[in-house]
């Protein structure tokens, strides 16, 4: 076979993708914890769980809740839940129990935890890593929802036997009356804290917290963009509570628009495929509170701005306005917008066409390791421009770099080259990996083409890809290269088709 470049690889038909029926494409983890063993019981955390799960379930969400689940429970829950997200568009964990920071590092409480100092909560409990893990490969959008920092249930008695040096800081930090420490979480997700780090949460006097029923309340209104919706959210709670307690969120999402309850009934439909076309859909109030969120320096709410600004096909079109906002947020450190602002430049829309500062763009943003900028560096080492030199072993330590932070197309073209042989580090099983993560990762391209022409890579690849496929119990067939319909199956199931 030969190396394929995007422009031929990825215009593959649809046809099989959109005739199955696919796995949930948006699922949920709804834990809440109440009855501690060990520690003071909490009031609405179950009541919280329970309502949030049918709120979850009335949009359209796969939703697994668990009450009062002990340590053990927890872990076996997000090992499962981990795996299917790698099939689910949008991964979402909401947890309402007991949270504490210890050494600057958020842990959740099981039921059963023991917990005196230190050393117990770590032992014991899951931690905030552990919860982002749980969603980290979901495909386009992952969260993690904390109504955990109501108290501390230790409170000034928690032992600090930690082992190793500890700062005065850190001390002071695992003392005291509660709160989280801050979130850092990979760009894609996006953390809510019910209460601001440091702060602490308050349960509520009625049925649920004042943070859940928020929720519960903005998450179901159709066409409210996801970023606003939290935005009103902290508002809401601001208000109910007299100004005691500010939610807060940590982490970025990507730049395309996504709604939890769907687009409202007149909205025209939102194409993920098509970032300016979908935030053009956007609400003109909508608008009006990405320009003030914009003017707080949220550099989304500007990537949003300018999409619109791009779409030729709306009253509002105006590139040299959207160069504007790309700049901004492109300043403000946003890998999306430095890309997005690259590409305006190669093409000289709304600016001067300036090959120089469209490939300083694409570096920074792959700096940051923007998968995107990262691939189209490959693209642009591997043919020449942009004043780059043709330079295709250069270009091969992008691809791979590309395809090792999960870009579908990167792995597929990845997994071609070291089938052709062009890797001499690299093998059939390694060809095969990046295969099977091209499926998970929804390329339905790399679905089309293994299941149409898989004779194009050789029957090495196609044999470990088999057994790839059997060490996740999507095959049970015999391992010869020959991609029947057992072989057709598993592909399916793996790439999260059912049947």
């Amino acid at each position: 076979m030969s190396f394929l470049f995007k422009p031929l690889i990825f215009t593959a038909c649809l046809l099989m993708a959109a005739g199955a029926q696919a796995a949930s494409d948006r699922i949920a983890l709804v834990i809440g914890v109440a009855e501690y063993q060990y520690l003071p019981p909490l009031e609405n955390t179950r009541n919280d769980a329970a309502a949030m799960a049918g709120t979850l379930e009335g949009i359209g969400f796969d939703v697994s809740l668990a009450l009062d689940p002990g340590t053990a429970e927890m872990e076996q829950l997000l090992d499962d839940f981990a795996f299917r997200s790698e099939v689910a568009d949008l991964a979402l964990i909401y947890f309402a129990g007991h949270g504490i920071e210890v050494q600057g590092e958020n842990f959740l409480i099981p039921a059963d935890a023991k917990v005196a100092g230190n050393r117990d909560v770590q032992r014991q409990s899951l931690s905030l890593k552990q919860l982002l893990a749980a969603v980290d490969r979901a495909r386009k959008m992952r969260i993690v929802i904390l109504d955990s920092c109501r108290d501390n249930p230790l409170g000034d008695d928690i032992a600090l036997e930690q082992s190793g040096s500890q700062t005065a800081d850190s001390t002071a930090a695992t003392r005291g009356s509660g709160g989280m420490a801050p979130a850092d979480p990979d760009r894609g997700t996006l953390v809510a804290f019910a209460a601001k780090d440091g702060q602490v949460a308050l349960d509520g006097s009625g049925s649920n917290s004042p943070y859940a029923t928020a929720l519960m309340e903005k998450m179901v209104q159709p066409g409210l963009e996801i970023s606003l919706m939290f935005r009103q959210v902290r508002d809401r709670v601001l208000e109910t509570t007299a100004n005691l307690q500010e939610p807060h969120t940590y982490g970025s999402l990507t730049g395309v628009p996504f709604y939890l309850a769907g687009p409202g009934e007149n909205d025209a439909p939102v194409s993920v495929a098509d970032a300016s076309a979908a935030w053009a859909a956007l609400k003109p109030d909508q608008e009006e509170q990405l320009l003030a969120l914009a003017d707080l320096g949220d550099t989304r709410s500007m990537l949003g701005l300018a999409y619109i600004r791009l779409n030729p096909n709306e009253g509002r079109f105006d590139p040299k306005a959207a160069v504007d906002f790309l700049q901004r947020a492109a300043d403000a450190g946003s890998p999306e917008a430095q890309f997005e602002l690259a590409k305006l430049y190669e093409r000289g829309t709304g600016v001067d066409a300036d090959p120089a500062k469209a490939l300083e763009l694409y570096q920074a943003a792959a700096a940051q390791d923007f998968a995107d900028a990262i691939n189209d560096l490959g693209f642009l080492h591997y043919q020449g421009g942009l004043g780059l030199r043709a330079n295709p072993k250069k270009a091969l330590t992008f691809f791979e770099r590309a395809a090792d932070l999960r870009h579908p197309q990167a792995q597929f073209n990845f997994a071609a080259l070291i089938d052709d042989g062009l890797i001499p580090s690299k093998g059939p099983e390694d060809s095969a990996h990046y295969l099977y993560a091209a499926l998970r990762s929804g390329s339905s391209d790399v679905l089309n083409l293994l299941s149409e022409r898989p004779k194009m890579f050789t029957s090495e690849t196609r044999r470990a890809l088999q057994r790839k496929l059997k060490d996740n119990n999507f095959y049970a067939g015999a391992i010869d290269g020959d991609f029947g319909p057992g072989t057709q199956r598993g592909i399916r199931q793996a790439y999260g088709l059912e049947g």
